[in-house]
């Protein structure tokens, strides 16, 4: 009977042995090696070239929709792969590892606007817009910052009206991933939220070739991100048409926060990206440079950027990862640890991608060694997407209203 029994307990063990946190299925494991041959064949080589530009890649963006890369999460009967939060997490690392400022272009798309809508959309809504922005046809994203309402989200003064039965919208958004793609090209398509009442938000989809509808400013000479396209939208009397509300009116805000979660968590990814791709680089500078005859990876002041780097790398892509675990299986309700995790993850980017620069000395502070780029990129993971400061404050208001968060 003991036989049986220690024989029983073995295989959970040995199961839980097998598990891998960061590609937990077959299908997570070959779309991690498909990210790879992805990243290498396609996105490496036109990265520097596109930050030095400013330009938006549409064909390599158009090319990940042909690989099923924008519809990681998006259902398959919208042309979407069905998968994860653990896969958009995934996505946006890989991708980050090479060009940061083409995951922030995708993921605007695909996690910003599209599963956005996947989750929050009508049926009509979904059928009629979601394959062609899963498969590239359309470039989409969401806006809500406003010249003067970013974190403060209520205090937007896009207004949407109501016109019969349909909505007339005006109002400005600025700092919009995907504004444009090119400096006289609109995006296709966006999730636009405006108050529609004293303190309530709603959610319209808005989309180019709409009467009042225009480009505004490109901003350009960004610190970084710069191969994604930034720009400011104008709506000047939009009508649209009442199918195009998301919901019902006055649901913006809870669409908004439903969203948080995986998009904070592909925020973070990017972060542990940039994390990944600086430790690299340093840890091959470090053991072929020389200085006083040995490699300098022999030197303590360099083995601690290299070991402090590695540590806070593994704990952020652990606690990104697990919690991206916990939110496919429920859907909802890790809003803590999503803020968490890109507090975290956001910080150790920027350090890491210093730390590069440290080790490398001069050579980091030129473009040829990419970590220049990773630093100027890893910046705007402590703004876009929620403050430091926004975090802060979300994570001590959740624990203090819920204590047994912490364990």
């Amino acid at each position: 009977m003991r036989e049986s029994s220690e024989a029983a307990a073995v295989q959970p063990l040995d199961e839980w042995c097998r598990f891998d946190l960061f590609a937990p299925t077959p299908e997570h494991e070959l779309l991690a090696a498909s990210l790879r041959q992805f990243v290498e064949r396609e996105v490496e080589g036109q990265a520097s070239e596109h930050d030095r530009s400013e330009t938006f890649n549409l064909s390599l963006f158009r090319k990940a929709g042909e690989l099923g890369l924008l519809g990681v999460t998006i259902p398959e009967c919208y042309g979407g792969a069905g998968l994860d939060a653990v896969a958009a997490v995934q996505l946006l690392e890989a991708l980050s590892t090479s060009d940061p400022g083409f995951g922030l272009a995708l993921l605007a798309h695909s996690f910003l606007f599209a599963h956005n809508l996947a989750v929050n959309g009508s049926e009509e809504q979904c059928r009629r817009i979601l394959p062609r922005v899963v498969s590239g046809e359309w470039v989409a994203g969401m806006c809500m910052t406003e010249p003067e309402a970013g974190t403060d989200v209520l205090g937007m003064r896009t207004r949407a009206e109501r016109d019969g039965k349909d909505w007339r919208l005006s109002g400005v958004k600025t700092f919009i991933t995907n504004g444009g793609i090119a400096p006289d090209t609109l995006g296709d398509v966006f999730i636009v939220y405006a108050a529609t009442g004293e303190r309530s938000l709603s959610a319209f989809l808005v989309e180019k070739g709409m009467s009042g509808f225009r480009l505004g400013q490109k901003w350009c000479d960004k610190l970084g991100m710069r191969a994604s396209f930034t720009a400011e939208l104008i709506f000047e009397d939009v009508r649209v048409p009442a199918d195009n509300l998301m919901g019902e009116e006055g649901q913006g805000t809870a669409h908004m926060m439903r969203n948080l979660e995986i998009e904070r968590l592909t925020l973070a990814a990017q972060g542990l990206g940039i994390a990944q791709r600086a430790l690299r680089v340093m840890l091959e500078y470090a053991d072929q440079r020389k200085s006083f005859g040995r490699p300098i990876r022999e030197f303590g002041q360099i083995q601690r950027h290299i070991a402090e780097t590695y540590a806070e790398y593994r704990a952020a892509r652990a606690f990104v990862y697990d919690t991206a675990r916990r939110l496919s299986f429920r859907s909802a309700g890790q809003r803590v640890d999503a803020d968490a995790g890109k507090l975290l993850a956001s910080q150790v980017a920027k350090r890491a991608a210093d730390a590069a620069i440290q080790v490398l000395g001069g050579n980091g502070y030129m473009g040829e060694y990419v970590v220049e780029r990773l630093w100027r990129d890893a910046k705007l993971l402590e703004i876009g997407g929620g403050t430091l400061e926004a975090h802060q404050k979300n994570i001590t208001k959740d624990l203090a209203r819920d204590p047994s968060i912490v364990g």
